[in-house]
């Protein structure tokens, strides 16, 4: 198996809100509703034991796997280029990467984790658009490389591994969540976290939408 991506070769990691608010028709995410994400995390109390504050973060996380989904989905159904796909995604990474201002220490440690999912789910997206589904390899034995990877230190060549799993999930493989379970914590875990709300964003891009109709 390949040890590193296209993707992570060429990149240096580091009211009313998201969940409720419609985004522009022509535009699949935006900084505005990143920044109502972020509103509300800033007002509200988290607590990471709390199922309330988990699923907020876990919404934040999944709105934008669902903005990548549809990229994909429309990549794979001819309405995008090559070229327009990855403008997308990189508009979303340049949304939502970036090092965010957050006095609370816990809420800032917690949207960090979320913002490591996410790199994984950008990169997955990229590699897929740029290079396909990997060549070879199970979505278990590039998760398991990773991990492997990441107990030597090398964390470019385990976030590496962990994109070539995203690419055959949005090719159609399975991540099976048990798998995640024994995963020790680290950067892998919330490699493949990010991994999972990909998957399930992949099988269902429009449940945001579907929840919010149910919910007026």
């Amino acid at each position: 198996m390949a040890g590193r991506s296209k993707v992570v070769e060429s990149h240096n990691p580091g009211g009313n809100y998201g969940w409720n608010m419609s985004t522009p028709p022509g535009e699949y995410y935006t900084q505005e509703r990143w920044q109502n994400w972020l509103g509300r995390i800033r007002e509200e109390d988290v607590d990471p034991e709390d199922e309330d504050s988990a699923r907020l973060l876990l919404n934040l996380q999944d709105d934008t796997a669902i903005a990548v989904a549809k990229i994909l989905t429309d990549f794979d159904d001819g309405e995008l280029e090559e070229d327009e796909a990855i403008e997308e995604l990189t508009d979303i990474e340049e949304i939502v990467l970036p090092e965010v201002e957050i006095e609370d220490e816990e809420k800032a440690m917690l949207l960090d984790g979320v913002q490591r999912s996410l790199m994984c789910v950008l990169y997955a997206g990229q590699e897929y658009v740029a290079g396909g589904p990997a060549d070879d390899g199970s979505v278990s034995e590039y998760v398991h490389a990773a991990a492997d990877a990441e107990a030597e230190d090398d964390l470019d060549a385990a976030l590496g591994y962990c994109v070539q799993a995203g690419t055959l999930i949005i090719d159609g493989a399975e991540l099976d969540m048990g798998l995640a379970e024994e995963l020790e914590f680290g950067f892998v875990a919330e490699w493949v976290n990010g991994l999972d709300s990909l998957q399930t964003a992949m099988a269902d891009p429009e449940v945001v939408e579907e929840e919010d109709e149910g919910d007026e």
